[in-house]
Order: structure tokens, then sequence, then C-alpha cells
């Protein structure tokens, strides 16, 4: 790590906001979800399948598994051991087996096989907490949301918009200091500048563009 010199002081967290959300823009302006995906339901398993595991391997994994079960009426009646052999190679594949076929039998129970587009609906699901329910919000309805992953956690602490760890405390205070339409865009920069620039073992602080509005880098020069 480069040697630190002193540190000025920076403005409040709302002023950073607003100086940084247009250099995202910049770095990131075609920024969007990157599983695959045709409707709410597509997105919902897909985020599912993408704990722990690479959204290009999710990628690789849910072509065969809609075109086995196409909607949550055929995905309730999977046979388990079926299902676990086609997402196997995304990792702890038994509890996300168990969450998808709770959330499709869910899903026919309650809302008539249609994934509902209210997050307080959507939580109540097997396996979906506020992190997937925002990420089906923001894509497949329109309606913003912040998506805290642990992209968005580390960068949002480094850039002191928190100081919190739990994902769902980062997500009420990036609600206030970001505005409500940038929410989903926001979201899908901020994990890519995560995965690029502000990776955890890692950061390329030198390289980024955010430098002047980061805590974290604040000081640093070339060694």
């Amino acid at each position: 790590m480069p040697p630190r010199a002193s540190q000025p002081q920076l403005p409040p967290a709302p002023a950073r906001v607003r100086a940084v959300l247009p250099l995202l823009d910049r770095l990131y302006p075609q920024a969007k979800c990157t599983l695959d995906h045709q409707d709410a339901w597509q997105l919902l398993v897909a985020t599912i399948l993408s704990a722990q595991c690479t959204d290009e391997r999710v990628n690789l994994v849910t072509p065969a598994l809609f075109a086995r079960f196409p909607g949550p009426a055929a995905m309730a009646a999977a046979d388990p051991e079926e299902l676990m052999e086609l997402i196997r190679s995304t990792g702890f594949f038994r509890n996300k087996a168990k969450s998808i076929l709770g959330a499709a039998r869910a899903l026919v129970e309650r809302h008539g096989g249609q994934v509902p587009p209210i997050l307080e609906e959507l939580v109540k699901l097997p396996g979906v907490g506020r992190k997937t329910a925002n990420v089906v919000l923001g894509d497949a309805f329109g309606i913003p949301g912040i998506t805290v992953d642990t992209h968005v956690g580390r960068v949002a602490k480094r850039l002191g918009l928190t100081k919190e760890d739990d994902p769902v405390k980062v997500e009420f205070q990036l609600m206030e200091l970001v505005p409500r339409e940038r929410w989903t865009l926001f979201s899908h920069q901020v994990i890519l500048h995560g995965r690029s620039l502000c990776q955890a073992k890692k950061p390329r602080c030198l390289a980024c563009l955010l430098l002047p509005h980061c805590p974290h880098g604040q000081g640093l020069t070339q060694a």
C-alpha cells in the first residue's frame, strides 16, 4: 500500500454523493443487470443462484434450467434431485434448490404464479431477502431500489457513505443520500466499480476517478 500523506477535510456525504454520481456516469454509462433474464421470474431465480457465484456462471446454467422449468408452475412441480443437478455448478445447490422450489410454490399458491412487484411480498418468499427483492423490482419492474451486495457495501463504506456492516442499514443510509430515481442505476454502477477498481484486497485507488471524493483513498501518493 502506498504511503499516506495528511488527509484533507472532505465535504459531508451528501455533497460527495452529488460529486460522485456524474463520475459514475462517465465510468459506467451502460451499467445494467448482468444476469440474463426474460421476465421477473427468471430474474428472481437467477438472483437466488447468484449468491456466492459469478453472474457469468449463472448465465451458463439458466438457459437449460428455464428450458426445463419455464415458469413458477413448472418449477413448483420439479423433482428436487433434477433441479439440484441442473444448478449444481453454482454452488450451495441444495439450499438454492430449496429456496427456488419454495419461492415457486409460494408464487403459485399466493400470487397466481406471478411475481408480485411489491417488496413486502417478495421478501416473504423463501430465499428472498431485500437484496434479491430490490434487484427484481429495479430490473424487472422499473421500481427503484438500492441493492446492497458485497461490492456496494464495501464501496459505500470506503466512500464514507456508511459505517455500517449490516446490508439493510447500508441500504437505508444510501436511500437517504442517493436520489430515488438513481437507486437502481447507482447500484449497478457501484457493483461494477467494486469489481473493476475498488476491489476487496487490492483497490486500485490511484487509477480511480472517485479518489478526490473518497476518504479511504485520501492522502495516497505514488510510492
